[in-house]
């Protein structure tokens, strides 16, 4: 029951009611209704931003990054995993097969760079865990970075893998004529006595006797630059290019089995052992040029004869004995 308020009415000399307005008493009601109802609005969103009061949505939410947490760190540790075997595989990258190949190893700085970019993460920024977001991001980008290194890197070793397999069978590291078909090894590299002429010079190759017919050998992967009678004193004899600066001769056939332009490997047979040109017996001239000198034939012959068949024809190339041509 609400109280009852007088007021003095000194005129009269006496007490009088006060008597409240229905406008004004409906205006009390409006203001403390819309006071109660700010008061409780306000009171709410302060109940919604602290921990003590959470909707099922938020509970929701904060369990959704709870479990995303948990995921970046199961992701960082797997980073961990392929960091590790990427860096066992940049090891042996640098310090195994570039060694092998001698090519230069590819510098930590460069693999491991990061992105220079400085607004590349800038739409990660702002949010509760975005330090932890960008940190996987970065190193998710690196490591991303770092296999499209390696895979070129392993791209140009298979260059260079493919290049130096040619190159060794390139090399002319076969005899010419095979040891069981040799009556002996006339005469070797270096100073001769002419056949003709009994003038000492020089003899740029090697000569194996043998008969006449018996297969002459390719001693390396090539073509066929000229098979012909042209050059002065070769007679009937065959040039292969072998390619990385390497070129061979067989000299005084008495056949052919190869034509120019044709690819031949090593071991093919490419003519018959004769004597024609300038020759005083069925033998094979043998020559190796590299880069367009000729050099040593005996220093190429691991490809097929040990190492006691390689001394003996080593003492007799070494004798300054009179050639065949």
């Amino acid at each position: 029951m609400s109280k009852v308020k007088y007021y003095y009415d000194s005129e009269n000399l006496a007490y009088r009611k006060i008597k409240t307005k229905k406008s004004k008493k409906f205006g009390y009601v409006v203001l403390f209704l819309v006071s109660s109802g700010l008061f409780g609005a306000l009171s709410f969103l302060i109940l919604l931003n602290t921990p003590y009061f959470e909707t099922p949505k938020d509970r929701l939410q904060a369990r959704e990054i709870e479990n995303l947490k948990l995921r970046y760190a199961i992701l960082n540790k797997k980073i961990d995993q392929i960091d590790e075997v990427m860096a066992n595989i940049e090891e042996r990258d640098n310090n195994l097969y570039r060694v092998y190949f001698n090519t230069s190893p590819i510098p930590d700085e460069e693999r491991k760079s990061g992105f220079r970019d400085s607004n590349r993460y800038k739409e990660l920024e702002g949010y509760d865990n975005s330090q932890l977001v960008m940190n996987t991001t970065k190193r998710v980008d690196i490591l991303s970075k770092q296999l499209v290194i390696q895979s070129k890197s392993l791209d140009e070793i298979l260059k260079l893998a493919k290049a130096k397999a040619k190159l060794l069978e390139a090399i002319p590291a076969i005899q010419p004529v095979r040891n069981e078909n040799l009556k002996h090894m006339a005469s070797g590299f270096g100073y001769r006595s002419d056949p003709f002429t009994k003038v000492r010079k020089f003899h740029e190759g090697m000569d194996f006797t043998a008969k006449t017919g018996t297969p002459i050998f390719a001693t390396g992967d090539g073509v066929i630059q000229r098979a012909d009678n042209t050059a002065t004193g070769f007679g009937n004899h065959i040039v292969i290019r072998h390619g990385y600066g390497y070129e061979t001769l067989y000299g005084h056939l008495s056949k052919y089995k190869a034509r120019p332009g044709q690819h031949v490997k090593r071991g093919d047979i490419i003519g018959y052992v004769g004597s024609t040109g300038r020759s005083e017996a069925p033998h094979l001239h043998y020559e190796v040029h590299k880069n367009g000198e000729p050099v040593n034939p005996i220093n190429f012959y691991y490809g097929n004869i040990s190492a006691a068949e390689y001394i003996a024809i080593s003492k007799i190339a070494n004798q300054e004995n009179q050639s065949l041509d």
